[in-house]
């Protein structure tokens, strides 16, 4: 998963990194408020975790502005030394889904991550994985289409994995390359639409089929279901 973490003291933001990059996700940190808003206006994260004082701001100030400009439904989780009733009240009330009181705990942390990112996006269990006339199988790492095995090689499968998984949900085009090729992966764009191109093609994803993958100029991709014409 992609995550984005907020906070002025360079120590903390470091030791939610390490935290949550050795669970296996990938972690962007910010220092300030307005940078965070600078680049959630053209990158896309699974789950924020931010920190209530800021040196421009106040965390649920950001989170009111991610709740009415980016997404209403990405998990958001406060780290803070605040710890009233009233403040925890406030934090939850701008739109927060969790609250998380310093100092890290990183057993806690850990344990608060995994729980949001399993409620956000259910799909993501590793086993059989349906979606209308598209079975995914991990095993293997193929795909059937009505039954009938599609040749996909290993990128291809991970990425229309995750565009399955993540349907009606923008996506930047750096969220993908990190998730498919890793996090230091060096991936010119043409190498991600030539991947979009040929899933198109070879899942057939047009709305006949009831399925389209849409490029959104400036920031990356939205793959959706729409009704069968």
């Amino acid at each position: 998963m992609r995550i984005a973490a907020l906070d002025d003291d360079a120590l903390q933001l470091d030791l939610i990194r390490q935290a949550t990059e050795a669970m296996g996700h990938i972690c962007h940190t910010h220092c300030s408020g307005a940078e965070l808003l600078r680049e959630l206006r053209r990158q896309t994260f699974d789950l924020l975790i931010i920190d209530w004082q800021l040196p421009d701001t106040t965390g649920p100030e950001v989170v009111r502005w991610v709740r009415q400009h980016v997404d209403a439904k990405l998990p958001i989780l406060f780290v803070t030394h605040r710890q009233e009733e009233r403040d925890i009240v406030e934090g939850l009330g701008s739109g927060a889904d969790d609250f998380m009181v310093k100092p890290v705990r990183i057993g806690e942390l850990k344990a608060r991550v995994t729980a949001l990112l399993r409620r956000a996006y259910p799909e993501n269990t590793g086993g059989v994985v349906d979606f209308g006339r598209y079975r995914f199988l991990p095993e293997t790492r193929s795909i059937e289409m009505d039954g009938a095995p599609v040749e996909l090689k290993n990128r291809e499968y991970e990425l229309a994995l995750f565009l399955f998984q993540n349907m009606g949900r923008l996506l930047s085009r750096d969220h993908l390359r990190e998730i498919v090729w890793g996090q230091t992966a060096d991936v010119m764009s043409r190498s991600l639409d030539t991947h979009i191109s040929r899933l198109r093609t070879l899942l057939d994803l047009r709305p006949g089929n009831g399925y389209i993958v849409t490029a959104v100029y400036g920031v990356g991709y939205r793959f959706e279901a729409v009704e069968a014409l």
